[in-house]
């Protein structure tokens, strides 16, 4: 029985310092740069790309994403509390809005559902945070590096909905264009201070509706 009580508490402990280990991260603005396979993608797309950025803004059970591109921005809203989302597009002149409940959302990214993910032994540090490499494979075959730092974990993890399941927060991952081509997104700065309530105002005016 002593054994028993023992081995209870050392497995305790273990998990309490794996727990005291990782820090959710409730209030973070993350940029990363967007990169291509200069060896895969036409030069015109490499420049494209290097153009663009992306931008993640973490507050309590909100996120917020702002990718930008020479001809095109979006940004897309997601409320963790809710399971709703909002995207804004503008292409030229044209602004464009999306409201998503639940199943919406669901149904945007079905993709990804049913992914697994197989830790790799390799690591790497991003940003002075040591990155566990993993490979996210999806259903249609499609497979993905990944680094995730292990000892901060965002509170909103669907900001990204294939990493809701990522046991740490995403510095770099791959994913495909439009054109079938892999890019990459590194993180290139971590913001830790509050960030302003302002940038989760939804616009009323200015775009039309789409659904």
């Amino acid at each position: 029985m002593k054994k028993i009580v023992t081995l209870t508490f050392l497995a305790f402990c273990i998990v309490s310092t794996v727990v005291a280990q990782q820090r959710t991260v409730a209030e973070c603005t993350v940029t990363f740069a967007i990169s291509a396979d200069a060896a895969t993608a036409d030069k015109e797309t490499v420049e494209s790309l290097k153009a663009g950025s992306k931008t993640v803004y973490i507050k309590a059970n909100q996120s917020r994403v702002d990718l930008t591109s020479p001809s095109f921005s979006q940004s897309v809203f997601y409320d963790k509390n809710a399971a709703t989302a909002v995207i804004l597009r503008d292409i030229g002149n044209n602004k464009y809005m999306s409201k998503l409940d639940n199943a919406e959302w669901k149904a945007l990214n079905s993709k990804f559902e049913g992914a697994t993910v197989t830790n790799s032994t390799e690591t790497k540090t991003i940003l002075g945070y040591e990155c566990k490499k993993a490979v996210l494979q999806l259903k249609d075959g499609n497979s993905f590096n990944i680094y995730y730092a292990t000892n901060i974990i965002p509170s909103v993890k669907e900001f990204e909905y294939q990493f809701k399941d990522i046991p740490g927060f995403v510095l770099e991952y791959e994913a495909l264009e439009m054109g079938g081509k892999k890019i990459k997104y590194t993180a290139t700065k971590i913001n830790l201070s509050p960030v302003p309530v302002s940038k989760f105002e939804i616009p009323t005016s200015g775009y039309r509706m789409l659904n």
